[in-house]
């Protein structure tokens, strides 16, 4: 009885110091579930089948509980699998043979750790990164944010709505041209409507399979080219790199980070019902969600090992690795390795399908999150939906009409693309570390010291790799005086408002930081004592 009243005595208290709009009333109550990345309706309840002995830390391991936390990182690990993803691979495998098979996997391990700061945001503050940003920063740089992680996605949906058209141009033997493979591709659309108002649970099913497919595909293929063993091992375990593979290698650590993606895995997480206030659950969710993360990451690296060691096999030291890319990649890989019981052109093009699938699905569910956080926006689900998809299938049907005749041009297309990538990184991690750092943010969850420099290190050579990718392309292809103008104009607003960022952050001291940045009151989490 005693042990009660002292924690009613605790929560009394931590409601008279948290702000009154952190806790709303029944009035409110709607309208603050049409602004959350879930409904309360639509989240998953997390059943305790075994409590702990002291319950102020967190619940004893359960494999039924692990298995109610899966879901989001197995969604989230898809953007490591889209067709940006495997044309990296396949130019890696094909040009550098298995040296990078190592950066491949120390690349996926950062990914693990941004990823995980994305999850640890949207746990312990019930929060998505958008939403956040939306407070944390005034409102000129809100809108910036929100621009740069808008076009990031539009660049990210090209790429993949192109992919699955390209799949679907090879399953239907070229039949169906690019432009007919986009509009059956936008159709997902609806798809992820329909199954959304069924549940997560279905959605996350719906991509369990297409991962499975990816999974199968490609291992299919690894078993029929039979790449060897002993340089596989030896690629993963031994550090190699040189110059004429450094373009690559920046390829496959550029392809780990993709801002649409970073902002979505803060959103998933907060389909499981978690209260943020209590240590305990928020802790256990962390665990949880690390150990879901860490399984679905291995299987893309699988995934991703499969397809660069498929094409070391097939191309490495050949005159064609220099030219093969994801439009003529089955072409190549049906001339060299022919027939089996199923060819391997349609075996790549299944797993290419449900790469761009899968992909443009998970953007369509980021672009809703995006838009709703850093907008504030009240717009119904199919709404929302809706509109993102439509601003990324209009470009992408216009570049699917222009480039149908040329592979050349369409690979062109795509290092552009890639290069709009890594322009936009900074965008998604500088704001993901500056939160995750502040204790008004995430109060006890805030991140120590150590692994404040450990992922500050991270973010800097991720940008640093995509800055190197960003100067080797423009000295290669920009030409004309004015054009060079336009982009040293661009670039010194860009690296101005990286610095911004950098300032604003807790990690630099800088007179910026005490008068830009919007003071959130600082979060108070009840023990579960």
């Amino acid at each position: 009885m005693e042990n009660d009243v002292k924690v009613v005595e605790k929560v009394e208290e931590a409601d008279r110091l948290l702000p009154p709009q952190s806790l709303p009333s029944n009035s409110d109550e709607e309208e603050s579930e049409s602004e959350a990345a879930f409904e309360s309706r639509d989240k998953i309840v997390i059943v305790d089948f075994e409590s702990a002995d002291d319950p102020a830390v967190a619940p004893p391991f359960s494999w039924r509980k692990l298995w109610l936390f899966t879901g989001p990182g197995f969604l989230m690990s898809i953007a490591f699998l889209d067709p940006g993803n495997l044309e990296g691979d396949l130019q890696a495998g094909a040009i550098a043979g298995y040296s990078l098979l190592w950066l491949l996997m120390w690349a996926t391990a950062m990914g693990l750790l941004i990823q995980m700061l994305s999850a640890r945001v949207g746990v312990a503050t019930g929060r998505h990164l958008a939403e956040l940003c939306r407070d944390e920063y005034p409102t000129w740089a809100r809108y910036v944010l929100w621009s740069m992680a808008e076009i990031a996605l539009i660049g990210a949906d090209i790429q993949e709505v192109i992919g699955s058209a390209i799949a679907i141009q090879i399953l239907s033997r070229g039949v169906l041209p690019l432009w007919a493979g986009v509009i059956i591709t936008a159709s997902d659309c609806f798809l992820f409507l329909f199954l959304e108002n069924y549940g997560v649970r279905k959605l996350e099913a719906m991509f369990a399979v297409l991962i499975a497919t990816m999974g199968l595909s490609f291992a299919w293929m690894f078993g029929e080219t039979k790449p060897s063993g002993k340089e596989l091992i030896i690629g993963i375990l031994l550090p190699r790199l040189s110059s004429k593979t450094i373009r690559q290698a920046v390829g496959v650590v550029g392809c780990v980070i993709m801002p649409h993606n970073v902002f979505l895995h803060s959103a998933l997480v907060q389909s499981r019902k978690i209260d943020p206030k209590r240590k305990s659950r928020v802790q256990e969710a962390l665990n949880y969600y690390l150990i879901e993360s860490s399984v679905a990451l291995f299987i893309s690296f699988m995934i991703n090992l499969f397809v660069t060691t498929v094409f070391a096999k097939g191309f490495y030291g050949t005159e064609k690795a220099n030219n093969i890319g994801l439009v003529n990649a089955g072409q190549y890989l049906q001339e060299k390795f022919g027939g089996g019981l199923l060819p391997i052109l349609y075996i790549w093009g299944i797993g290419l399908l449900a790469a761009g699938q899968s992909s443009t699905i998970t953007g369509t569910y980021a672009g809703q999150f995006i838009m709703g956080g850093f907008l504030n926006l009240r717009l119904k689900k199919w709404m929302r939906a809706l509109i993102t998809r439509s601003c990324a299938i209009v470009p992408t049907m216009i570049v699917a009409i222009v480039f149908n005749t040329s592979e050349a041009s369409l690979d062109v297309l795509n290092e552009w693309l890639n290069v709009l990538q890594s322009v936009q990184i900074p965008f998604a991690l500088l704001p993901l570390l500056t939160l995750v750092s502040k204790e008004e943010v995430m109060g006890d969850f805030k991140i120590g010291p150590i692994l404040q420099r450990i992922a500050w290190t991270v973010a800097a050579l991720v940008m640093i790799i995509n800055g190197y990718l960003l100067l080797d392309f423009f000295v290669s292809e920009v030409n004309g005086f004015m054009f060079g103008v336009t982009v040293c104009i661009w670039t010194t607003a860009y690296v101005a408002f990286i610095v911004y960022l950098i300032s604003h952050s807790n990690f630099l001291p800088s007179p910026w930081s005490s008068s830009s940045s919007i003071e959130l009151p600082k979060r108070v989490t009840v023990s579960d004592s």
